[in-house]
């Protein structure tokens, strides 16, 4: 994946992404989706909850087969439990 600043803005291209905090300790998934990069990482509803968990960057690579977008999300998500809502971040889910 590769790092970007919370100001940057995508085109629309298919990816994996992660809303991301960056700590003393290296780095904490704030959310992890996956998607049109231009219309997801500008979602209002994620980026309110990601501005209040003090986000800073976003991780993103870029994937046009949707079936291992989704596969590479759930394994982001099940090694990042940070991102979960029930530990303090965005997701929902399990599954973003």
């Amino acid at each position: 994946m590769t790092v970007y600043n919370k100001d940057t803005s995508f085109e629309e291209i298919d990816g994996n992404y992660i809303f991301a905090k960056k700590t003393q300790a290296g780095w904490d998934a704030i959310y992890i989706g996956e998607g049109d990069l231009k219309t997801r990482t500008q979602d209002s509803e994620h980026l309110k909850c990601a501005n209040l968990n003090w986000f800073t960057h976003f991780h993103v690579q870029t994937n046009q087969d949707e079936a291992k977008r989704k596969e590479e999300e759930a394994d982001l998500v099940g090694g990042n439990p940070e991102c979960l809502a029930e530990n303090g971040g965005c997701n929902n889910t399990t599954v973003g």
